[in-house]
């Protein structure tokens, strides 16, 4: 899988209300930074260490500031990260601080979109109402979508919805607070929701609907083969990963535990891989801890600015030539 390379395929047309069904995810909900930056190694773009630093609206947010801008809010967030002050930032502090970020997305995420759901403002969301928002366009003109696929796609979404929804609502009463609806919108941050998660996942590559996922629907979620040449070098290699790591039980194809395995790797804390990360590459003395002095000097590592998201946008034009 997209990392980054796999976009969400967005289901409503611009008629609907502002309400989104529940997309197709990322596949690989753990995935090793270093197997997630080789797409940006030509280029040298650090736009995946900037996000999981900053969190995806803040890098944004640095990527329209000046270098010295930049560098001036990084030194700021550094005593932050350094808890005990000693001057010293440790694998552990930068570990807390990612977990931070990537917890402070989810949240506001949540509290951007709260609004539009939470239709009569009595500080829940009921299935009715997230139905409402996200299919009432739909539900009450359906001969607007009478193409096939957009018939299918809002009749598989509808119920997928309403099943994730059920999950998320402990209590059972179909109305969902701040927390369960957080977990409705982001189930691969709560273990309850994982289940779901992997359900998801089969349902959106097993094509032939037999409950397993074989080489080729795995390679076709990826790759699309229209111009009949040959395969690229990185789908051979996907198709040995298949062979190699997600087949697990070399029956030719994925169950529902070996595609937990591939999304949801064990024992693999992805906070903790992108602190030592960041460590390694920017540790001059290697004490395995890093001063300001040495984050400031890679400060481009964890930061974006104007400068480097014009070099990233010129390398990008280039390739698009």
């Amino acid at each position: 899988m997209d990392v980054f390379g796999l976009v969400c395929v967005v289901l409503l047309c611009t008629a609907a209300v502002q309400g989104k069904p529940t997309l197709r995810k990322e596949r690989v909900l753990y995935q090793d930074p270093e197997l997630a930056r080789q797409a940006h190694e030509d280029n040298k773009s650090f736009q995946y260490d900037h996000e999981a630093f900053l969190g995806k609206e803040e890098a944004r947010t640095f990527d329209q500031l000046t270098p010295e801008e930049s560098k001036d809010r990084l030194s700021k967030i550094v005593d932050r990260i350094d808890s005990d002050a000693d001057g010293y930032i440790t694998t552990a502090e930068l570990k807390a601080w990612i977990k931070r970020v990537q917890k402070r997305y989810v949240y506001e995420n949540v509290a951007k979109v709260w609004t539009d759901y939470d239709l009569n403002k009595d500080n829940k969301i009921s299935w009715d109402e997230y139905k409402q928002a996200t299919y009432g366009y739909y539900l009450a003109n359906p001969e607007e979508f009478e193409d096939a696929t957009d018939q299918f796609s809002f009749k598989k979404m509808l119920p997928r919805d309403e099943r994730r929804f059920k999950t998320a609502d402990l209590n059972g009463d179909l109305a969902a607070d701040r927390e369960e609806f957080t977990s409705f919108l982001h189930p691969e941050e709560f273990e309850h929701m994982k289940d779901i998660v992997v359900l998801e996942t089969l349902e959106d590559i097993d094509k032939n609907g037999d409950g397993h996922v074989d080489e080729d629907e795995y390679i076709a979620d990826m790759f699309a083969h229209e111009d009949g040449g040959p395969e690229p070098d990185w789908v051979k290699t996907e198709r040995e990963q298949f062979s190699d790591f997600r087949d697990l039980n070399k029956d030719g194809k994925m169950d529902m535990e070996e595609i937990r395995h591939w999304i949801m790797p064990q024992d693999y804390d992805h906070a903790q891989a992108e602190a030592r990360h960041l460590v390694y590459e920017s540790d001059q003395d290697k004490d395995q801890m890093l001063t300001k002095e040495e984050i400031l000097e890679n400060w481009n590592m964890f930061v974006g600015s104007q400068a480097t998201n014009y070099g990233e946008d010129l390398t990008k034009n280039h390739d698009e030539l």
